[in-house]
Formats: C-alpha cells, structure tokens, sequence
C-alpha cells in the first residue's frame, strides 16, 4: 500500500493470520475485528475481510474493497466499512454496498472511523447503534434477524447502488488511493 499511508511495518492479521502493510488505517480494522471476536461474541470464521466488490457504473468499472463482512448460517448480515473522519458520509456507500453483495440486501451495517460507529438498518433506513459498543453482538445480531424479512433487490436499485458508491468510492477518492482499481468497460 502506499500514497500518503505511513507505512509502520508488517502487522498480523487478526482474522486470517495473514501478515499486512501495517498503516494507523490498518491498525483501526484489526482492533475492530478483536472487539467484534473478544467482546461481541462473534467467532472468527463469521468474518470476511478486506471484501472486493466489482461494480458497473455508466460504462465504467471499478474494484472497490469492502473492510469486512459478516456472515451467519451462510447469509451476509452484517458488513462494515471503515473510513478516517465523518461517519454520516458513509451512510450512504454502506447502504449501496449493501445492496450489491447479496441478491437480498443485506439487513445492518457498520460506518466506522475506529474511534466511533453508526450501526445501520439498511432495511429500515435507520440508525440504531452509535458508538463501538453500539454495535451489535452476535446475539443481538441474530435476535435482529428474526423479526427482518430478507428484501430481494431490483436490478434497478442495483444499478443505482453502483452509481453511488462509483460517485464516493471511485470519483471522490483521494487521488494517492491506491486500494481501488478502476477500467474502462469492454
């Protein structure tokens, strides 16, 4: 990794044992995924990081990277996006990320900046954790699940989610990002 990330060495990762560019970035996804293992009762093998994502918007391509990803009895639930600063402009790319990864869209997700959280119920559009520890437990998380119906998504609404996170992902990226790859449509 580099552009502007400071690079502090190797860092093992938490979840899969791999080692990693060891970036302040890196360091923020590792301790969440301790805090969603050893305090929020999720085992190892619920998690899938650093997720790629390949998107179609208006002709163009893009390979997007998703921090990680939850799953139980084999569904997506839950998917995390980190970010440095503002939560709340994250919403939105969690929301279309949410609708791409699955043919249902997944249930909640999490924006977080490693020092806060907005935990999201993509379904009902609404906000319903702030803060690390208001992100759900694998308990919560599955008592949650029973009262959701999963949501099929329309390819129309498919399309609008690749718009979007192209918008915020791919056009709005800082220049020295070099965690996504983007190509002209064949």
């Amino acid at each position: 990794m580099g552009g502007h990330h400071l690079i502090l060495g190797k860092i093992p990762d938490f979840v899969t044992g791999e080692t990693l560019v060891d970036t302040h970035d890196e360091r923020y996804r590792q301790k969440l995924a301790r805090l969603l293992v050893e305090e929020k009762g999720f085992r190892r093998e619920d998690l899938i990081p650093r997720v790629s994502v390949d998107i179609v918007a208006t002709g163009k391509k893009a390979r997007l990277r998703l921090d990680l990803m939850i799953c139980l009895d084999g569904q997506v639930v839950l998917l995390i996006k980190y970010g440095p600063g503002s939560l709340t402009t994250r919403h939105q790319v969690a929301l279309a990320f949410s609708r791409l990864l699955a043919p249902y869209q997944v249930p909640f997700s999490v924006v977080t900046n490693g020092e806060d959280a907005d935990t999201l119920d993509n379904i009902a559009g609404s906000v319903i954790g702030r803060g690390l520890p208001g992100i759900l437990s694998r308990k919560d998380l599955q008592d949650h699940l029973r009262s959701h119906d999963r949501v099929l998504v329309a390819d129309h609404h498919r399309e609008m989610a690749a718009k979007i996170l192209y918008a915020y992902e791919v056009d709005d990226r800082c220049p020295c990002d070099d965690s996504v790859c983007e190509w002209e449509r064949s």
